[in-house]
């Protein structure tokens, strides 16, 4: 029961931590105004958030070599919750962009230490749990836009005070409950991050082929969801709730993902969600009307949040107590960098004048190609199961 407990304030906890990545997408319109500052520089705040959720993950990883995992969870609640009062009190654009990059860095910290420690809380099904964890965790993107709009009412800022205060409420019931339960010791043995990494090398990889393109195309997405909503001719309220769409598809994609990735042959698994995302990209280019975008939304959302248990599943399962907590960390750390860099190059590519149409339909092409190569190594034995 204790167990079960700790699992429910890391949903509560994680609901927070994914928030503070989410809230600056449809925050961008208002810093476009507020600052003022263009596209480009809109971007590079968001990017800057998920910057700062890989730049910790490593020392982070190096660190579940010494300590407790639940350890450095909690360390994650503290340090989000002075972030984000930090930047609700932004008065500049290069504050607002110190305390997005170090809100970033909180959730980095958590999901190098929390996902981990849940595999080894629950082995008997990762996937579930995985998929439960993200199910809470997407919940915080589907509340992120209409947090923002109440807030606006006010000021732009509650949204982020909103943040810390909830983020320093949950933090202390998840160090009363860890205190109540009994750990699990499957990382005792993982000592050394370097040995971690080179023992597992061929699984991160994998890894990082089968979701990383997938991801960066997706980062740049859906910060910009919305502004591209209304360059298709939507109100700025109608583009929001496509945003909103695209993540409450989200929350059943993560509990039937995780329960496919418990079932299904991993590889395969991953491969078809890409290729289905692809797919979607190019149907929402094609489609016109409220209607046909709205349910495209929804493929969008529930096809790609399908990605993320299925390949935390794929990694967690597949590597032994000696090295989880360390060459996740590896492998996370390399997979939020890989999708950083979205954001701000969709944004300079809109500013340089090509349209979101012809930028979606590169990508899809591109992912498409991924899928090819990789169904090919595949089929040849070459990639890890």
């Amino acid at each position: 029961m204790s167990r079960r407990r700790l699992f429910g304030s890391l949903c509560g906890l994680v609901f927070f931590l994914n928030l503070a990545r989410i809230v600056f997408a449809p925050l961008l319109d208002v810093f476009i105004t507020e600052f003022p500052i263009g596209e480009a520089t809109a971007g590079l705040i968001v990017t800057l958030a998920w910057v700062g959720s890989a730049s910790l993950r490593l020392p982070a990883g190096w660190l579940l070599t010494r300590l407790p995992r639940h350890y450095l969870v909690i360390v994650s609640g503290v340090l989000l919750t002075l972030s984000a009062a930090a930047a609700g009190a932004a008065v500049t654009v290069r504050q607002l962009m110190l305390g997005a990059f170090f809100m970033g860095t909180a959730s980095g910290v958590y999901f190098v230490a929390a996902n981990p420690l849940l595999s080894e809380l629950f082995p008997e099904r990762v996937g579930r749990v995985m998929g439960i964890h993200g199910a809470a965790n997407q919940v915080a993107a589907v509340a992120a836009a209409p947090l923002v709009a109440v807030s606006l009412w006010v000021d732009w800022r509650l949204a982020l005070w909103t943040i810390a205060v909830g983020t320093a409420v949950v933090t202390v019931a998840t160090v009363i409950v860890a205190r109540r339960t009994e750990m699990p010791d499957a990382g005792a043995a993982d000592r050394s991050l370097v040995a971690g990494a080179r023992s597992e090398w061929r699984i991160i990889l994998s890894a990082l082929a089968l979701a990383g393109v997938a991801v960066f195309v997706w980062q740049g997405v859906f910060n910009f969801y919305e502004l591209y909503m209304q360059a298709r001719g939507l109100s700025p309220n109608a583009a929001s709730t496509m945003l909103t769409i695209v993540f409450a598809a989200g929350i059943p994609a993560f509990f039937v993902a995780g329960e496919l990735a418990d079932d299904l042959p991993s590889v395969p698994l991953l491969l078809g969600i890409v290729a289905s995302f692809a797919g979607c990209l190019l149907l929402v280019v094609a489609v016109d009307g409220p209607l046909a975008l709205a349910v495209v939304s929804a493929l969008i959302g529930f096809v790609i949040h399908a990605l993320f248990p299925a390949t935390d599943t794929y990694i967690l399962s597949a590597l032994p107590d000696s090295a989880r907590g360390s060459a996740y960390a590896v492998f996370s750390t390399a997979w939020m960098v890989s999708q950083s860099g979205g954001s701000s190059l969709l944004g300079a590519l809109i500013e340089r004048g090509y349209s979101y149409d012809f930028v979606f339909t590169v990508a899809a092409v591109g992912l498409l190609a991924t899928v090819a190569g990789l169904g090919a190594l595949e089929r040849a034995g070459r990639l890890p199961t």
